[in-house]
């Protein structure tokens, strides 16, 4: 500054250099804590995934070994009841073909379940929404 007051170009230059700085450094920071925020949420929802599949696939594999045991013992019970109407072959057969429509019926509704989890939804939906903010913020 000189006697007069006033500000000379170089230190006006220095200041909003300096000034330029600061805010390339917050944006910087802010940027980073973004990401960190977004990671954070990340971990959260895919535990929160985890959890949801977790049960339903012991839901699925306990009903599918249950199944296995069930065809076993109703086959060979309805066998024995139904070698007095019918050769056993045939009732073989007809009791496959009905305990194995009832396992895909049974799988069925569990695949069913398992598509309904959607990880990290929520995230990908903030990463977008920040890109388009930054996006904003760097056009003048």
């Amino acid at each position: 500054m000189d006697s007069n007051g006033r500000t000379s170009a170089a230190e006006t230059a220095e200041t909003s250099s300096r000034g330029m700085v600061d805010v390339l450094k917050d944006i910087g920071g802010g940027v980073q804590e973004l990401l960190r925020s977004e990671i954070r949420l990340a971990r959260i929802e895919i535990k929160e995934s985890l959890v949801r599949f977790k049960a339903s696939a012991v839901v699925f594999v306990t009903a599918a070994v249950l199944g296995i045991f069930a065809v076993g013992f109703l086959l060979l019970a309805a066998l024995f009841g139904l070698e007095f109407l019918m050769p056993a072959w045939l009732a073989a057969l007809i009791l496959g073909v009905v305990l194995g429509l009832s396992s895909v019926i049974g799988i069925s509704l569990g695949r069913e379940r398992l598509k309904e989890i959607h990880p990290v939804a929520k995230t990908m939906e903030t990463v977008k929404q920040d890109f388009r903010w930054m996006k904003e913020q760097v056009r003048p």
